[in-house]
This record gives C-alpha cells, sequence and structure tokens, in this order.
C-alpha cells in the first residue's frame, strides 16, 4: 500500500530554507514514507514521540546543527510531515 505524504504550509516553507543537502535527505525520506508507511526505524533516532497517537520524528542528519523531521498518521493511508528543519527548533508535543 502506498502512502499519501502531506507537507503543512510550516513544514514545506521550512524545508525550502534549508541547505541543499538536507533537502535531498528529508526527499529520501519521504520517499520511503511513500513507499513504507509511518515506522522508519532505519534513520537515526528514530521514534514515536511519547503522549501522542501516531507522531513520529527521526534526525535527518547529525551534528551541528541536527536536523530533523516530525509527521503523523492522519488516517489509514495519509502522512502528514508538520515540521522539518533544525532540533533546536522542535517543540515535539506542539507539532503533531
Amino acid at each position: 500500500m502506498a502512502w499519501d505524504v502531506r507537507m503543512s504550509r510550516k513544514a514545506a516553507k521550512n524545508l525550502k530554507k534549508l541547505p541543499v543537502s538536507i533537502q535531498e535527505r528529508f526527499k529520501a525520506l519521504a520517499l520511503e514514507l511513500k513507499a513504507a508507511g509511518p515506522v522508519r526505524d532505519r534513520w537515526q533516532n528514530y521514534g514515536k514521540i511519547r503522549g501522542t497517537a501516531d507522531c513520529h520524528h527521526c534526525h535527518i542528519k547529525k551534528g551541528k546543527p541536527t536536523y530533523v523531521a516530525v509527521w503523523h498518521v492522519k488516517n489509514e493511508n495519509i502522512l502528514e510531515v508538520t515540521y522539518v528543519g533544525t532540533h533546536e527548533g522542535a517543540d515535539y508535543r506542539k507539532l503533531c
């Protein structure tokens, strides 16, 4: 089953501001999300966000700065990416 991966306006806007290398890594993540769904445990620091229903995150790139992506399951075949950017700018619980 292929998943429909959507981006919030804020996430799309943030993505455009990021370095091209980070945009490319995110595109790879988005392709995996589309093909295989929300659980992406091969990505660094992947995990479900505690205290939320069906909300996930992972590191796109470690280091300084660390870049992360946050997404949640909207329904049985739709995922929404709510944040792409630096770890410092991510308030995980508010993003889901």
